[in-house]
Order: C-alpha cells, then structure tokens, then sequence
C-alpha cells in the first residue's frame, strides 16, 4: 500500500470482481538486475505520486499516459508502466473515497510512519530501521496488469526455463531483468497453468527489509449462484468487547427468524498470525455454510478498507490492546471471497446508524443484544426495508420536558468536565476529559438543533442525509447516558415503555435520573 487518502462524491461503484493468486520472493542471480528492478520501482513509486495529485487537479488518465505525457519524460516508464502507475493511484482514490476521507491528507509511505518519524524520539538503529521501512513503503512498489492479448503480462512475464520459474522484468529501457521466482504457495501450480496457457495474471512487487517479493493476482470465474437475497440475507456484525460476531438470519419479509453469536475470543489469544489467519477462515467457512444451509445471501456493512474507531462496551489500555487486534475487515473479506467461490451472494450496506437504530429500536422490542440488533438492521438494509421512528420515540422528540432534561444533564456535565481538566495534570487524564467534553459539546448540539427543525422528524436509515436532525441520534445522546448512564448500555430493556408508548415517567417522577445517570452523574464513562 503505497498511500492512504479519500474525497467525496464518487462515481457509481463497478461490480467487485474475485481474484485469487500466490506470494513469492524474487532471487535475482545478478547484482546489476536488482539493482536496476529497485531503481524502476522507485521511478514507478514516484510517478505513482506525481499521478495522484495530478489526478486530484482533475487531469484524465488519457494526458497522464500518453507517448508524450509526463510519466514517460519525468519518470522514463513505457506507456504500460505509465497507464498503471494512473490506475494504482485512481485505486488508492476511489479507496479513500469509499472512506470517506480527505484526499488532499494522503500520506505515501503510511501515516503511522510519518506520524513516528515526525515525533524525532528515536535514534541510533530503531531510527535507521524506521527510516527504511519508510523509504521502501514510499519508493519500493512496481505493478504491471495482465493482458490476454499480450499472453499473460507484457512488462512482468513468468517464463519457464530448465524447470524453474522465473520473471522476466521490463526495464523500460529496451533492457530486460530477470528474477528466480521462489514459492511454495497451494496456488502455484494453477499460476504455471495460466503461464502455459498464455492466460493474463496482473503482478506487484514489494519491497521488505531489502528482498523484493511479488504477488501475483488473476480474476477467478465466479461459481452460479446457490443462495440469493430473495430467500432472505444471513447478516453480520462485529463486536470488540466482547470479542464475538453477532449473525442474524432475516426472511425476505425483513422478519427475524433466527440469530446466534460466533465468539472471537480465540482469535484474539491466537500466539501468531498464521494460526489467527486460520482461525479466521475456520470462521468463514461456518458463516457461509449457514447461509448455504437456508439458502441466504450474506450481507454485511460496506467496510472495504475499515477504520472502525471503538466498536464495544469499553475503553482504557485492555479496551484498546483489543481494539489493536480487531479482525473486522481481515473476517469480512474472508468471507466475501469464500461466499462468492461457493455462489453465495453478498450484499454490502451503507454502515450509518446500524448499531445505534439496533439498540434503540429492535434491541428493546425483541429482547436482543446490542450486536445482533445492529446485525438484524444490516439485513433488514441489504432487503431494502427503510426503518420507521417508533410513534412512542417520535412522542418523546416532541417532549419539551424530556428535551430539557437531557440538555440540563449536558450543561452539568460540560461544567463538571471543565473543572476536573482545569485541575488535572496528568497529560493522559486531561485528553481524555478533553474528548469526553467535546462529545458533551456535540450532544447538546444535537439536543439544540431539534428545536425549530422542520426536517426533525424525517428518519435517516440507508446512510444518506436527510434535511433537519437526525433523530436517532438525537434519541442516543438523549436516552443512553442522560437516563441509562452509559454512552454504550448493555441493558437496554428499560427503554421499551418510551418504545412503545413515548413514556419516560420512571424517571421524570423522581428527582434524579436512572441509577448511574443524571446531571450528577459528571463522572460516567462507557465501561
């Protein structure tokens, strides 16, 4: 990954296309060949670069790859090279678009490094090998695609010779390198397969710790569909404490019809990655079984590249060191591949709201936790259903008592939260009174806004923004801590008398909130 950035407005997204292929470490017997292949991936690296922010100023991939265009004089690549060095940086935009990030923010070379040797704290050799996992990451990428008119790869050819596999390299130049590839990986012989059937295969190389590696990738023909959304979607959801997946089977008439929780806990003790790799195709393969057995698409949240932030009931360093290690995006891509070898079909959704409509609405009406809940509304998005506000909730938006209350409780815990940081010396404390403040900030604005919304009302389900205030996270901010005393309940059973009749008189009779919440409660974090 040679980068890490986003925008907003993408176009249409293309139909995703499956891929298989094999990893192997390239031996070059000359010295002159390695040396040459490091200086074409640092030109292609660099051009890639340049791509991007030409891309961003709105230049077209034609002006960037032409014979007489900026890639092929500043960066002396071939038209191919220069053609792929657009399509890797148009790869890295659409994927930061798809998160929704700033594409002017990118960092090549990856943020985490940049924001490490930004902080000058090393020294000595953990600061040399710092700089040289940067440098490799920032000039060490060389990518070529497969093209069956050209019998596989024009610019990374494998050749067979003398029983061995080797890759012939284009240097651009009229020059050629050439490389022993070495491997054992399963998918060997169905790579040699494609080199005696001229078949196309795209190649990356990679540069680690000084070797040169090379991922070799082909699109796979994809298996006739067994399992369809019409019969109903098998959906997924993902907690980090507790470390489990959340399914839920849902009908075509978006009723439930069964759900079950799949724990992680095992993956997260995994000694090394290879055993945690297998863990996770263990439980691949059990969720799209299921949803084989009933005959069920799998849907899941549209999370390609997935920077979840806190998922669970928690927070501190064990919270964290859990976070750290969180699966999520490494699971669901497991098990898109393997659905789609077995014809299962997969419906990916937009992920706003999913885990605050589930507990709010369906976690209190049908006795369910917080995850199956969220995974209950991401099937219910994936069949197309919209989800209504509750009369009982849109009763207590329209409660100026309640309203009032909740930014009373605000106001308090704002004030509170501002003296214990003005008296706090400890760095570690401060930031986090810092962000608990600012999410106080953030409630009594939303609070705030509902008043005089003419668009207040309207639900917000499928991702998009709708005019006025987003009710159901008004009702969060309103309901979780104000009156069940966590930002992340787990109870959440003593809302069903505001779900079903916009009743909160077990708590506006009294002086004070639920136990554990209330303006007093100034010191409550989501444990």
């Amino acid at each position: 990954m040679i980068g890490e950035a986003a925008s907003q407005g993408r176009p249409r997204k293309k139909k995703e296309k499956a891929f298989t292929g094999a990893h192997a470490l390239l031996v070059f017997p000359s010295g002159e060949d390695h040396k040459a292949t490091l200086d074409l991936m640092r030109r292609f690296s660099a051009a890639a670069r340049y791509a991007y922010n030409r891309l961003l100023e709105g230049w077209s991939r034609e002006t960037l790859k032409r014979e007489n265009g900026p890639l092929r004089i500043f960066f002396g690549l071939n038209t191919r090279y220069a053609d792929d060095a657009v399509l890797k940086a148009q790869a890295l935009l659409d994927s930061a678009r798809e998160r929704g990030e700033d594409p002017r923010k990118v960092v090549f070379g990856g943020r985490r490094l940049f924001e490490t040797l930004r902080r000058r704290h090393l020294s000595g050799k953990p600061l040399k090998e710092l700089k040289r996992e940067w440098k490799e990451k920032r000039q060490g990428i060389l990518y070529s695609r497969g093209d069956k008119t050209k019998g596989g790869n024009l610019n990374l050819r494998l050749l067979v010779k003398e029983g061995a596999l080797w890759l012939r390299i284009n240097l651009g130049d009229g020059g050629y390198a050439h490389a022993l590839v070495k491997t054992r990986h399963p998918n060997l012989s169905a790579l040699v397969e494609r080199v005696y059937a001229s078949l196309p295969y795209n190649v990356e190389l990679t540069l680690r710790e000084g070797k040169v590696y090379a991922t070799f990738t082909w699109e796979e023909e994809p298996a006739p569909l067994a399992a369809t959304k019409e019969n109903g979607v098998l959906a997924l959801d993902v907690n980090s404490d507790p470390y489990h997946l959340a399914l839920a089977l849902v009908s075509p008439d978006g009723n439930l019809r069964r759900h079950l929780t799949l724990s992680l806990e095992e993956v997260d003790r995994a000694p090394n990655r290879g055993t945690k790799e297998l863990l996770l195709w263990k439980i691949a393969h059990q969720v799209v079984s299921l949803a084989l057995e009933h005959g069920v698409a799998v849907a899941t949240e549209r999370l390609k590249h997935l920077p979840k932030g806190r998922r669970g009931d928690g927070s501190g360093r064990a919270f964290r060191r859990k976070a750290h290690r969180f699966a999520y995006a490494s699971l669901l891509r497991k098990v898109h591949s393997l659905a789609r070898k077995r014809g299962v079909q997969v419906v990916e959704v937009n992920p706003q709201d999913t885990s605050t409509i589930g507990m709010l609405k369906y976690a209190p009406q049908l006795s369910l936790s917080k995850d199956v809940a969220a995974a209950y509304v991401i099937g219910r998005r994936a069949l197309g259903f919209k989800e209504k506000l509750p009369k009982g909730y849109g009763k207590l938006l329209g409660d100026g008592a309640f309203l009032a209350h909740a930014r009373d409780f605000y106001r308090t815990r704002a004030e509170e939260l501002r003296i214990q940081k003005r008296n706090e010396r400890d760095r570690s404390r401060r930031n986090r009174l810092s962000r608990e403040l600012k999410r106080a900030h953030g409630a009594l604005s939303l609070l705030s806004s509902l008043q005089g919304s003419s668009g207040s009302q309207r639900e917000v389900t499928d991702g998009r923004n709708s005019p006025g205030v987003n009710p159901w996270r008004v009702l969060r901010v309103g309901t979780f801590l104000p009156l069940l005393g966590r930002e992340v309940p787990r109870d959440l059973s003593p809302l069903k008398p505001i779900l079903f009749g916009g009743s909160w008189e077990g708590w506006r009779g009294g002086l004070g909130p639920h136990p554990g919440g209330g303006p007093e409660c100034t010191d409550v974090r989501s444990t």
